[in-house]
């Protein structure tokens, strides 16, 4: 038999792969956990940095998450989102909404205000990353897929017709890069705007991950993919919460070549996501809506792809895309099914 691992890395992004990390956490302890976490999600709101993939695996490992939506903090006050609000109604283009489409509680807040100020000072935002897990008291290593801005950009249907998305939400700077041309009717907007602005209820007609060919993985990013027993990657959305991470030159490579001790966990259970468009996304950009669909992506990386008990059926199809099917219950409904689960990705090679 085979020794369990000992030292897990995990690609994630979102709330599915932050309760799949606590659930690694409780099983192999913080210490010998390491995170190569999404950043295209990533964006400059209002003069601030805000990650949210890495706040939210931040929050989440150290018990201070918001249970009730997975992501912000716990006991989360609002002031300052109630204050600008205000603001809107009496501004000089009163339009609800507008400065306050993406909530940021004001504890929150004080993440963003640090990262942002020491962003300005020279710092990486490696740097600073595990410096915000510290004062957390988080001990897995977080690191940032890449220290250089990449951000995920998607085309969509324009709401309400041409010409008639722009200015819809306040605060963003332009994308780092000329979009490129787009049908008439569609518009490039950023992942946000997609995802917490329209409430990722129109249909995506195209992905680009800006900036990615040109960025270097995040120092020591190579390394706990390449120095660990066990890779796992989580059941995030797999083009805007994976994709980004493995759209960084090398990363995708070293997974590649862990691919026989690398497991994968479905996010695609009974053909619908548990949280989030991951589903439709998939459907809309060409790809089977199914863990079927799932394992044709991660066969090329991943020797094993755990899926829902509700798919069992589907288990022949997904072995025949190259890749070992294990069949368990894999809804993270609470700490217990998640450390369930993690036992099961801790052991997909062993025995």
């Amino acid at each position: 038999m085979n020794a369990p691992a000992r030292r897990v890395t995990a690609l994630a992004g979102g709330v599915g792969a932050a309760r799949m990390l606590s659930g690694l956490a409780a099983v192999v302890g913080q210490p010998a956990l390491a995170a190569v976490v999404n950043t295209g999600d990533d964006m400059v709101l209002h003069g601030l940095h805000i990650s949210p993939d890495l706040d939210t695996v931040t929050y989440t490992l150290a018990g201070a998450a918001n249970p009730g939506t997975g992501w912000g903090l716990s006991g989360e006050s609002w002031a300052v989102m109630a204050s600008l609000r205000e603001f809107e109604a009496t501004g000089p283009e009163p339009e609800a909404g507008r400065l306050t489409w993406f909530n940021l509680g004001d504890r929150d807040l004080a993440t963003h205000l640090f990262r942002t100020s020491r962003l300005a000072s020279g710092a990486a935002l490696s740097e600073v990353t595990a410096e915000v897990a510290r004062r957390f008291g988080v001990q897995a290593r977080l690191l940032p897929m890449t220290d250089s801005r990449v951000e995920t950009r998607v085309t969509i249907e324009e709401p309400g017709g041409p010409g008639s998305f722009a200015g819809r939400f306040a605060g963003l700077p332009p994308a780092p890069q000329t979009p490129p041309a787009t049908p008439s009717g569609q518009v490039e907007i950023g992942f946000q705007e997609y995802f917490v602005g329209l409430h990722h209820a129109v249909a995506v007609k195209g992905v680009r991950f800006v900036g990615a060919s040109s960025a270097v993985p995040a120092p020591g990013a190579l390394d706990a993919v390449e120095q660990a027993d066990l890779v796992v990657i989580c059941p995030s959305n797999p083009v805007v919460s994976i994709g980004p991470v493995l759209a960084v030159p090398g990363i995708a490579d070293a997974v590649a070549r862990r691919r026989e001790t690398t497991v994968a966990v479905s996010p695609i259970i009974a053909g619908k996501a548990l949280k989030g468009p991951a589903d439709r996304m998939l459907g809309e950009l060409g790809h089977e809506m199914s863990a079927v669909g799932v394992a044709r992506l991660w066969a090329p990386l991943a020797a094993a792809l755990i899926v829902d008990t509700a798919d069992s059926d589907l288990a022949p199809r997904v072995e025949a895309e190259g890749t070992r099917c294990i069949v368990a219950p894999s809804v993270m409904s609470g700490p217990e099914q998640a450390r369930h689960l993690a036992e099961v990705v801790l052991g997909a090679f062993t025995g």
